[in-house]
């Protein structure tokens, strides 16, 4: 049973403690914020006991062996090396750094101090997700056309108004780099290595300093293109997560609230009987754009500390989806392509 620790008790802090508490031979050990009352509410609906005001006195308790960093999105970098140094292996909630010098701190440390490390990017567990990535892997798509990700999400004045760090240049809290990374992260997994990319951002509706849409197009090394749509300018509610993918032999179009439902599936010029038993035996929308997966991502992350092997998010991947983003805002800034 691996005791666990979560910095940061926020939003999707409840999500991190949900799946820790209901993962098989895991346990919510500790809690750390400066917000007493966020840090008791979470506390009450867990029962946890060990609870900090110092991230510091945290690190000092030597039952603690996983620490789930749940803060605004600059501090994931000081925390997670942190952690590190002390021997705790890191969970790291997206995005794990907001500069590259910060994701290759983090990966040093990791190595150096021989502790497990992942980026949560949970919906790579989605079961749509699993089922497409394993018809890629077995070569069905054949030579890749393009892939499309698209975030059509509402995030209005009053998720803004939160907390005062978001939405700031301070903590990089646009919506490509807060929601829409996620989605982002899948395109690259399915897609390969990113060559250029040629992005755009403004900040249409909301009173913030980052962007609330953008929208870039990628060339991968394969010569396959890429095309990212982010917005949390959808009116009025969050309407969808997409990924749809187009290879010489095969389509896939995975919708759903958060990435969770295929929906079309053609690898065969006769695909209507197999396409239509996918979508009839698919499971509903989760409740939240969180999706199903953070307990999948905790479960995986315990049995790659156990079994001393690599989780199935590294850190490598959370550096790569972040290197995206950061170029659409180069490309954005300055009017140019930006070359990886």
């Amino acid at each position: 049973m691996k005791k666990f620790a979560i910095v940061g008790c926020g939003r999707i802090a409840k999500k991190h403690a949900e799946a820790i508490s209901n993962a098989s031979e895991s346990e919510l050990f500790a809690l750390c914020d400066l917000n007493e009352e966020r840090l008791n509410e979470l506390a009450d609906l867990h029962n946890v006991k060990e609870l900090y005001s110092s991230y510091e006195e945290m690190l000092k308790n030597p039952e603690i062996e996983v620490v789930n960093i749940c803060t605004p999105n600059a501090l994931h970098a000081d925390m997670a090396v942190q952690a590190a140094e002390k021997g705790k292996h890191v969970m790291i909630e997206k995005p794990m750094a907001t500069t590259i010098e910060d994701a290759n701190r983090i990966i040093k440390a990791a190595k150096k101090n021989n502790v497990k490390a992942a980026s949560v990017h949970q919906n790579r567990f989605n079961e749509a997700v699993q089922k497409t990535r394993k018809a890629y892997e077995e070569g069905k798509f054949g030579k890749m056309s393009h892939g499309v990700a698209s975030i059509r999400w509402n995030r209005n004045e009053s998720y803004y108004g939160l907390d005062d760090w978001r939405g700031t240049v301070k903590m990089q809290d646009g919506v490509l780099m807060n929601q829409c990374i996620h989605n982002i992260d899948l395109l690259i997994w399915m897609m390969g290595s990113v060559k250029k990319v040629t992005g755009i951002t403004k900040t249409r509706f909301r009173d913030i300093e980052m962007e609330d849409v953008g929208g870039a197009i990628l060339e991968f090394e394969s010569g396959a293109i890429g095309i990212i749509e982010g917005a949390g300018t959808v009116y009025p509610t969050n309407l969808e997560e997409t990924l749809n993918l187009f290879g010489e032999t095969g389509t896939v179009c995975i919708g759903g609230i958060a990435v969770n439902r295929i929906e079309n599936w053609r690898f065969s010029q006769d695909f209507q009987q197999e396409e239509q038993e996918i979508i009839k035996s698919q499971e509903q929308d989760p409740p939240s754009v969180y999706g199903y997966g953070h307990q999948l991502i905790v479960e995986d992350f315990v049995d790659a500390i156990e079994n001393n092997k690599q989780p199935y998010v590294t850190l490598e991947d959370g550096k790569n989806a972040v290197e995206v983003v950061l170029a659409i805002y180069e490309s954005s800034r300055t009017g140019n392509p930006v070359i990886l």
